[in-house]
């Protein structure tokens, strides 16, 4: 498996901790009021106001057509998406939406573009370039959970990083180097230790692979994305963590840290994973979630009660506070996923992380602003 939360910038509505016409109506000091105003708003913004992504998945046969898809996530005021792969109805449909998308390089595709610059260059020119003046680019996720350590993905490993070098390249050649980022989506699996979240760090079997790419996005100031979930984390481990840990409802702090406590495991995960570049030269590195979730059906935890307990908390905590490593720092995040897709491989969980079943229905009530 594999969450984008944009930051935003409304100045209203949202509430001061004053009365603004006892500021801006002083008499005697209406520069003092005035930069004083500025500075809350200033400040507000810096915490990173966050407007959640969904990710968009097409594995299933029962699926509304990309323009419904859009007029969705424009009535729930999605401003953000993920997208597997480049397909044309849906940036068509994309257009003018002013949704700002993940658009990831599928991993099939990676082994042709590192093989070929002319490759790469085509790619972005028919899948960004082209759209670029309707269609507002947020990160080209070049491959997705790849790890030289997973049978499943290690074939494409040494793919990775030359496909992101040049698809960076032809991201700069078309003029639009700092406008679009480019990195890739990596998983827990890369961590081989992650508990408590200050130990964090890099399975040693990874850290050929995941050094030079951390040093590529320090290089473009590009950030790394990462798939968090809590869910598998909890299923993988009942006996040492609570569900309440992994809903954002445990009562009090669960693990101290030195001076860390941590409420919830999204953000124990999310820090270990902190931890984890710091101790490989990527302490400037920024993460994306670029996907969270919890499931509805297919596990004992995969209840309807749970997944809506879960997806309004993560949605909550992004959009009002940061992690105890990474204080005022917002936490961008893209929700996993916005239907339900019946032709999903794996476990019978993997069918049911939708926020929507295929009908366009909410599974439960949430709200994304």
């Amino acid at each position: 498996m594999v969450l984008n939360i944009l930051i935003s910038s409304p100045l209203i509505p949202f509430c001061l901790p004053f009365s603004l016409s006892d500021m801006v109506l002083t008499r005697n000091k209406p520069l003092l009021a005035a930069l004083l105003l500025g500075f809350v708003i200033m400040s507000y913004l810096a915490t990173g106001t966050q407007s959640i992504g969904v990710c968009y998945g097409r594995l299933g046969n029962n699926l509304p057509s990309p323009s419904q898809v859009i007029n969705l996530y424009k009535s729930n005021g999605i401003k953000s998406m993920r997208i597997y792969d480049p397909y044309r109805e849906t940036l068509q449909a994309l257009r003018g939406s002013d949704i700002q998308p993940i658009l990831d390089v599928p991993n099939k595709d990676l082994q042709s573009l590192a093989s070929d610059a002319a490759a790469a260059t085509i790619w972005v020119q028919n899948n960004v370039v082209n759209y670029v003046s309707d269609v507002n680019f947020r990160y080209i996720a070049v491959g997705n959970e790849v790890l030289p350590t997973v049978d499943s993905t290690s074939r494409y490993a040494q793919y990775v990083l030359p496909a992101m070098k040049n698809v960076q390249s032809a991201i700069t050649t078309a003029n639009m180097k700092g406008q679009i980022k480019v990195s890739t989506a990596t998983y827990s699996a890369v961590l081989g230790t992650s508990y408590p979240p200050s130990n964090g760090s890099f399975d040693n079997h990874v850290s050929s692979f995941i050094n030079p790419i951390i040093s590529f996005l320090a290089e473009n100031d590009s950030p790394l994305l990462a798939n968090i979930y809590p869910y598998f984390s909890y299923t993988g481990n009942r006996k040492d963590i609570q569900l309440p840990y992994a809903l954002f409802t445990a009562p009090g702090v669960v693990v101290q840290d030195g001076s860390f406590q941590y409420r919830n495991l999204f953000d124990a995960s999310l820090d270990a994973l902190y931890a984890a570049l710091e101790k490989a030269g990527g302490a400037n590195l920024r993460v994306v979630v670029s996907e969270t979730g919890w499931p509805s059906e297919g596990d004992p935890a995969a209840t309807m009660d749970n997944a809506r307990t879960y997806n309004r908390n993560i949605i909550k905590h992004v959009k009002r506070g940061s992690t105890p490593r990474r204080p005022g720092q917002a936490i961008e995040t893209y929700l996993f996923a916005m239907f339900d897709e019946n032709q999903k491989s794996g476990l019978e969980t993997e069918k049911h992380f939708g926020l929507f079943t295929p009908s366009q229905l909410s599974k439960y009530h949430i709200s994304f602003s």
